[in-house]
């Protein structure tokens, strides 16, 4: 799927799908790549025709131009410099703020074509802008999102929602991702929540090189069903899975009553945190690293991380984007690919 590892270190080729062009995606990345200090780390490969990304969205009369290699082919990109791969042919005018057909059609044929790049081995790590999932949405891509398409793209059983802030040691996965809330209970099984301990812990020791991780794991019911007077799942389900690691010498503890665990910040005695749906991770992750947190795919056989915000149509047009977050995922993907690098290396060649 991706080139073997040589035996020699080369910045790794980043690939960078755009999002919807009516978002804040185009600001992200050009604000990202203005810092030449990038390419002293990795090689981007922007998908999308780099006039229609930088040279039609507004910016201050003195914005730096960015001089890119609009190419046909990943196969000819040039180390440390800028690329950018043609994956569209149509001409549109770009109205920020305003998604439309064209750019939900742009978001798509952005990510297939660095998807099918990632998966030949033309890149090395996958940074995805955001995309509105509804604009996305067409007879080809029947997806609730990045974390689902890739799942099924790059062949893997299962993967897992991880958000990561390297900086302040705040990692939360997710064992469902987006499903609406009704809908989760049913999903929770035994199988499923084992499948995503073992993911996460796999990725806390293959993508951060924790050796023995510590793992919290937080209850579906307000206090953690309160001993069952508040629910039952907390003690026929995940208390018995939770045993079974301990069992089998895993540092995995819970359930945690989620408010008093985050409100406490019980989370900073643990490597990480796995949430049981979307919102109880998501919302205490954003509270606390909105503008640096990242999206990370754990389970893939390739890396993919992402900003952890949406399209922000409103913010777009204004030059007023953080790029924080982007860049953040940018400098995690790299880290990502590094470690699993090393670690295929033969020991002779570390």
């Amino acid at each position: 799927m991706n080139q073997a590892p040589s035996t020699k270190h080369q910045a790794p080729r980043i690939g960078f799908s755009v999002g919807d062009l009516a978002g804040i995606g185009p600001e992200v990345i050009y604000k990202t790549l203005l810092d030449e200090r990038l390419l002293k780390i990795c090689t981007p490969v922007i998908y999308g025709t780099a006039t229609a990304l930088f040279d039609d969205f507004p910016t201050p009369a003195d914005a730096e131009h960015l001089t890119m290699r609009q190419l046909r082919d990943a196969a000819d990109i040039a180390r440390g410099r800028l690329n950018a791969v043609t994956c569209w042919e149509e001409d549109f005018v770009l109205a920020p703020g305003q998604p439309s057909a064209a750019t939900g059609a742009a978001a798509r044929e952005s990510l297939l074509a660095a998807s099918r790049d990632l998966k030949a081995g033309k890149l090395d790590a996958l940074v995805t802008a955001p995309i509105s999932k509804d604009n996305t949405q067409a007879d080809n891509f029947r997806y609730p999102g990045h974390t689902e398409f890739l799942t099924s793209f790059f062949g893997a059983p299962e993967s897992l929602m991880f958000l990561v802030d390297e900086d302040a040691g705040l990692r939360i996965a997710t064992v469902t991702g987006h499903v609406p809330l009704k809908d989760v209970p049913a999903k929770l099984t035994a199988e499923l929540l084992r499948t995503k301990i073992n993911l996460l812990l796999k990725s806390l020791k293959q993508d951060f090189g924790i050796l023995k991780p510590r793992i919290a794991v937080l209850g579906l019911n307000p206090h953690a069903g309160e001993n069952g007077l508040l629910g039952s799942e907390e003690g026929d389900l995940v208390a018995p899975v939770i045993q079974q690691f301990v069992q089998d010498g895993h540092l995995v503890v819970g359930p945690f009553p989620a408010d008093g665990y985050f409100g406490t910040q019980q989370f900073r005695q643990f490597d990480a945190t796995l949430a049981l749906y979307h919102d109880q991770g998501l919302i205490p992750f954003k509270l606390m690293a909105f503008e640096r947190g990242v999206n990370f795919t754990a389970g893939l056989p390739v890396v993919r991380t992402s900003p952890d915000h949406g399209t922000a149509y409103g913010l777009a047009g204004k030059y007023q984007a953080d790029e924080s977050s982007f860049r953040a995922a940018v400098y995690l993907a790299c880290d990502i690919w590094k470690q699993r690098w090393e670690a295929a290396q033969p020991r002779s060649a570390r």
